[in-house]
């Protein structure tokens, strides 16, 4: 049963989800007031990237002082100020501060609502991240329709970033109240002589899980459209459904991932996610159709929808006390990840030699296949971990107060 706690935490998902998607679809709008090329383009997704390195920084800082619930609204209420901002850009110096400040943003609500999607998980006792990074996938994909339907009447694009600005708003002040308000994390003025060390070789390993499920995700999202309108050179009309059958797979996977784990356990999902995905980037590379492309990068969504999921649900059990700190230096990994998939193909291929490329995101996530027996503990939080949770929120917050 999902709590109004829980509800909330699918609510932040959803609006990062739709606050991200909105951000990119509206790039063309913003290209073309402010006046700038493709080259700058690229700079402010990467500078975005950074800024939300920095902002998983920022949360693990506010989660130890403040709590997640904390760190979480501050993140929204920061990419509801950024989108703001660049909604109203007319020149280039504004909108990379808008565009800064929404990469902190962004940062700041993937950390924190992990860490909140791991406490939920704790109450619950049940795989829950598949349907939280479902309710994102979803929310992005609506956002997607949203503007193209804004587009085609000839509306101003600009306005669903004031859309999304509400949308982050509103979810900031309902989870003020209602977000998890106990803390997994060492005090901030504590002894660490005294605290439990973090599992360094494992959040490594599981970073490692994301990191290579990122790779796929940023190559799939910045190239695969560029593939078909350049390398196999299909119909301007047919472009998007490389990028959109993708999509379609990366929401029916996560759908499925939390009953596939409670039934088969993470390892064997992940195992079976590694798998498709790199035979789909083999399918890319070796048949270059308009079919093959649309099957294979449907099939490479396996990684995004699978692999994320479970590695934050198992980065959330490595060590329950402390959380929110193993789960924010697990999140820098998307980052990395992101760049070097937007980044690497683009440097070493061009037109037709795209296809063969998409194999270095499959050679990643097959080099990284060793460390997936790090998923393997249990396929749900124990109930220790639970009491635990359970017993550290009554001592965090009023006795009135539900999780």
């Amino acid at each position: 049963m999902t709590t109004p706690r829980t509800a909330a935490v699918f609510a932040a998902y959803a609006a990062q989800g739709l606050g991200y998607a909105t951000v990119v679809t509206a790039l063309p709008a913003l290209k073309s007031r402010v006046g700038i090329d493709d080259a700058t383009v690229s700079l402010l997704l990467l500078s975005t990237a950074v800024a939300a390195a920095l902002g998983s920084i920022l949360a693990d800082v506010i989660a130890v002082r403040r709590g997640s619930r904390q760190a979480l609204v501050a993140g929204l209420l920061t990419q509801a100020a950024a989108l703001a901002l660049i909604s109203l850009s007319d020149a280039l110096p504004l909108l990379v501060v808008g565009v800064g400040l929404y990469g902190v943003g962004v940062g700041a609500v993937d950390a924190a609502s992990n860490m909140q999607g791991a406490i939920s998980q704790r109450h619950t006792r049940t795989p829950i991240f598949g349907r939280l990074y479902a309710a994102y996938t979803t929310a992005a994909i609506v956002a997607t329709l949203v503007t193209s339907a804004v587009l085609a009447w000839g509306l101003p694009a600009l306005g669903t970033l004031l859309v999304a600005v509400v949308v982050q708003c509103a979810v900031a002040v309902w989870g003020i109240g209602a977000f998890h308000r106990e803390r997994a994390a060492h005090r901030a003025h504590d002894d660490h002589r005294t605290r439990t060390p973090l599992p360094r070789a494992a959040i490594w390993a599981v970073g490692t899980l994301v990191f290579a499920a990122f790779v796929v995700d940023a190559a799939v999202s910045s190239w695969s459209t560029l593939y078909l309108a350049d390398g196999l050179q299909v119909a301007p009309g047919l472009t998007p459904l490389g990028y959109g059958g993708y999509l379609f797979a990366v929401l029916a996977v996560r759908l499925a991932t939390d009953p596939l784990v409670r039934r088969l356990g993470r390892t064997r999902v992940g195992v079976a996610a590694v798998v498709i995905a790199a035979a789909g980037a083999v399918v890319v590379a070796l048949v270059p159709t308009l079919l093959g492309a649309v099957i294979g990068f449907a099939a490479m969504g396996a990684a995004a929808g699978a692999l994320v999921p479970i590695a934050f649900s198992r980065a959330g059990e490595l060590l329950p006390a402390r959380s929110d700190e193993v789960i924010a230096r697990v999140n820098l990994f998307n980052y990395g990840g992101a760049i070097v998939g937007a980044v690497a193909l683009g440097l070493l291929a061009a037109g037709a030699t795209l296809g063969p490329a998409f194999l270095i995101p499959g050679l990643l996530l097959a080099a990284s296949s060793p460390v997936l027996r790090v998923l393997h503990r249990t396929d749900a939080p124990s109930e220790a971990s639970a009491t635990a949770a359970t017993a550290s929120a009554s001592a965090e917050k009023p006795p009135t107060a539900s999780a």
